[in-house]
């Protein structure tokens, strides 16, 4: 076996392994940005955890082979770049769409979030919903104030009877 189909066969696995840890990942179509912009994408993604790579489409193609991610096959072409997310699923694609309303070089593509595949008005949709954290702030305000509205009823009629 020549020593570049073993290099292959590496970064295949890796990409596999990539993928395998991944909750989530999405495509973009990098093309047009400069570097400093590819530098500022970068931080944010590292900023929440989010790896953001270029690989080859090919390779990527053999590593999706039989995962959840194979639905993405069809958007693996041209110049690609996958933003995965280990811990927030939805952070990748929030961070791209918010550089991409920045930067007009950057394009939403496709993804799979926690094995769903979605489109790049899914992907939109999916980036548009507030965070874990807000949403369980928000249900629990929600439930609070209806409490909080009775308890002061309640202390209203007990010292409107003393």
């Amino acid at each position: 076996m020549s020593k570049n189909r073993q290099r292959k066969e590496v970064q295949v696995e890796e990409i596999r392994e990539k993928f395998q840890k991944a909750s989530s990942a999405v495509v973009v179509d990098y093309r047009g940005l400069n570097v400093a912009e590819v530098t500022e994408l970068r931080k944010q993604f590292r900023a929440q955890n989010v790896e953001y790579k270029v690989y080859k489409n090919r390779l990527v193609k053999l590593a999706i082979e039989g995962t959840e991610f194979q639905s993405l096959e069809p958007e693996l072409t041209g110049p690609n770049a996958i933003a995965f997310g280990f811990e927030d699923s939805v952070a990748p694609a929030k961070i791209a769409k918010d550089f991409a309303k920045k930067s007009q070089n950057l394009e939403l593509k496709a993804g799979v979030i926690d094995g769903t595949f979605y489109d790049v008005d899914g992907i939109q949709l999916i980036a548009d919903i507030p965070s874990r954290e807000v949403l369980l702030a928000k249900f629990l305000g929600s439930i609070q104030s209806p409490i909080s509205k009775f308890a002061y009823l309640l202390k209203a009629i007990a010292d409107q009877k003393e």
